[in-house]
């Protein structure tokens, strides 16, 4: 089973050593559109040969990454100056990129952030980043109002300190956000309500709100303006449920079932800049095969 993004990034330390920022309506060929891929999608990749992976991606024509490997102030292994100039090296940007933020960030004695949080926040505004997102609730956090209501103002604060560091902090939505509430109201329906949005962007998640019955039109309509950033996914039906549980898995995109295009479409009209494609399931393909195919898709739809 497929480790999730969120657990691999929490886990990753035990393995790797004022003016609104939406921009008004986005015309068709936008230069500002930026399309980049998660490098979630080729995850053993990097952990073997981080450099060599990214020098296949600049190949295929990737400009743009976003990562999910920080660690030990450290990213896929690399210091900060080091990353910074194999980027460079390999003629990619890095303006977003994925640390978890959950209840082990926060130091209850001091009624405050951990210095490792605060030390992600430093240097993800250090490394050139824009955006810090946090994939994902901690579901502990989730389980009364009272909790979630404090975990949402952790939320509140980290835009708070990302902003002092120059940088933005975004939620980006798993799955679990859609088949649970609070009081009656599904939890990430909550989370946009209940956090500042100048200080709390979104990132949407296509292909992880799909299996849960979350759709991606209605949300984007529901909630003008929010979405600055996607994960831009498809997804497939198994022949049987996985041993996760699930009844859908990612595919190539243009391949499943979902409107990809025209969810796409509509996004990058109203608000949505940065277009992220992540692939964690396969097939009979390797992950830089998907990599090329989805970046080959998205040119073909005009990105």
């Amino acid at each position: 089973m497929p480790l999730s993004r969120r657990s691999f990034i929490k886990n990753s330390s035990l393995t790797i050593a004022g003016v609104s920022l939406l921009p008004g309506v986005l015309k068709e060929k936008n230069p500002d559109i930026i399309l980049g891929i998660q490098l979630y999608t080729v995850r053993d990749d990097m952990k073997t040969d981080p450099a060599g992976t990214l020098q296949k991606l600049a190949a295929i024509g990737y400009k743009y990454v976003e990562h999910a490997g920080y660690a030990d102030r450290k990213f896929y292994g690399y210091s900060i100056p080091e990353f910074k100039k194999l980027l460079k090296d390999t003629g990619l940007k890095m303006e977003s990129g994925h640390s978890f933020l959950g209840s082990e960030q926060w130091d209850k004695s001091l009624n405050d952030f951990t210095v490792e949080w605060k030390h992600t926040i430093e240097d993800a505004a250090a490394v050139g980043m824009k955006y810090l997102i946090s994939p994902g609730v901690d579901e502990s956090l989730c389980k009364n109002k009272d909790d979630f209501m404090h975990y949402m103002n952790m939320f509140n604060k980290t835009g708070e300190l990302c902003k002092k560091s120059g940088i933005h902090f975004a939620f980006h939505n798993e799955d679990y956000e859609f088949n649970h509430k609070i009081d009656g109201s599904v939890i990430y329906d909550l989370i946009l309500q209940k956090t500042n949005k100048t200080l709390v962007l979104q990132q949407m998640d296509i292909g992880n709100m799909y299996e849960p019955g979350g759709r991606p039109l209605p949300y984007l309509k529901k909630y003008p303006g929010r979405f600055l950033l996607m994960h831009v996914k498809d997804e497939m039906k198994r022949d049987s449920p996985g041993p996760d549980g699930k009844l859908y898995e990612n595919t190539v995109l243009g391949k499943g079932v979902m409107p990809v295009k025209e969810i796409i479409d509509y996004a990058r009209k109203t608000g949505t800049r940065y277009f992220i494609i992540e692939q964690e399931d396969y097939q009979d393909k390797t992950p830089l095969e998907c990599a090329a195919e989805d970046f080959k898709t998205m040119k073909s739809w005009g990105f």
